[in-house]
């Protein structure tokens, strides 16, 4: 099959752009209220642990993604039924990505479009990235990411022309004391986004120059969390704590608050492009994820089930849920406690394990072999 590369600089806006993704459209951390800031900066340096987990698993078997470190563990025919599972997994949460962004969409900007054809046009979109291959997923996101820091400073420059911004709508700081932030930390924050790095099992190995990965890992992973952090602070401070936690998408409100001098107004299409750019990225790592795992499974290349696949990301995208709030309910609920933590830390802690036992093993082996 095919041998395919990006460049560091590619996987750093991969990640990037991957932990902004829906995180930025419908807000993180409000359960914590005033002091969601501090939630997220407490789970983006919890969230660097995570991300080198990640990094140490594949490193222990360099060039080799996640369904190959599980059948390196386990005989094929046990790895089958659980590379099933992630290929659901990665397809499921793809979907969710897409049904954020037809939310954000339908009922924000294009009101009278159908969210059926906006959840297709995305996922058809995704699919037709990745029919022509992961390099051309990175080079997207290495183009287009530099626009998205100057629309951040953009948006934050417009805010405090516009006077929008009153500071002290940040405290009391710890008002409630550190229960709140605590439990708005685990799992929410640490499943998402954080967690979903796992979809980068299957892509780090891909990276050229491979001794630098878990810099620009950990790297991509900071920038992000911080920020998410910077965006998190700007919807307190313009929105207010009681108005951010009842917005469904609290950036796009903050940015309709910029009015300067009856001229600036509007800048909604500022914080699209983030959004959108975030979502397609995002998505689209999620679906080749899948399409790897259906690589590893039918052993025919990932790109046969790019486009048929997208149509199910499409589908699913619109059956997951009757309502966006049952769809926000399932995701930030349900889903951290049955589907991500098994999921994302579970099954990789197992793998990691029998990584570490069989590297003792051999270890012991050779050693025996040299006395003899």
């Amino acid at each position: 099959m095919l041998k395919e590369h990006i460049s560091l600089s590619q996987l750093l806006t991969l990640v990037i752009n991957f932990l902004l993704g829906s995180a930025i459209v419908i807000g993180v951390g409000k359960e914590a209220e005033q002091d969601s800031w501090i939630a997220m900066l407490v789970s983006t340096v919890l969230g660097l642990g995570i991300a080198y987990f990640f990094y140490f698993l594949v490193s222990r078997l360099p060039g080799k993604n996640l369904y190959e470190i599980m059948e390196h563990c386990f005989r094929r025919i046990f790895v089958l039924p659980v590379a099933f599972l992630y290929v659901i997994y990665f397809v499921y949460i793809s979907s969710r990505v897409v049904r954020d962004f037809g939310e954000l969409i339908a009922s924000a900007i294009l009101p009278h479009t159908p969210i059926e054809m906006i959840s297709l046009t995305v996922a058809l979109t995704m699919g037709y990235i990745l029919y022509l291959g992961i390099e051309v997923l990175g080079r997207t996101s290495e183009i287009f990411s530099p626009y998205v820091v100057v629309f951040v400073l953009l948006l934050t420059i417009f805010l405090l022309g516009s006077g929008s911004i009153e500071f002290g709508r940040i405290e009391p700081v710890l008002g409630e004391g550190i229960l709140p932030v605590a439990k708005t930390v685990f799992p929410s924050l640490l499943v998402f986004p954080f967690g979903e790095l796992i979809a980068f099992t299957v892509i780090l190995g891909m990276v050229g120059n491979f001794k630098y990965v878990k810099r620009v890992t950990l790297m991509g992973t900071a920038i992000a969390g911080l920020l998410l952090t910077h965006a998190v602070i700007l919807m307190i401070i313009t929105l207010g704590t009681d108005a951010m936690v009842r917005s469904n998408f609290p950036m796009l409100s903050a940015a309709r608050q910029v009015s300067i001098g009856d001229f600036i107004e509007r800048i909604d299409a500022l914080v699209v492009f983030i959004m959108m750019l975030g979502i397609l990225i995002k998505g689209s790592v999620f679906l080749y994820a899948a399409l790897k795992g259906m690589e590893y499974i039918f052993k025919l290349p990932y790109r046969y089930y790019a486009l048929p696949m997208s149509t199910v990301v499409s589908l699913f995208a619109i059956l997951i849920s009757v309502n966006f709030a049952d769809h926000l309910e399932e995701g930030l609920v349900i889903v951290p406690y049955f589907v991500h933590l098994p999921m994302q830390f579970g099954i990789p802690s197992i793998l990691l394990a029998v990584l570490w036992w069989k590297g003792r093993k051999k270890q012991h082996s050779g050693k025996n072999g040299v006395k003899c």
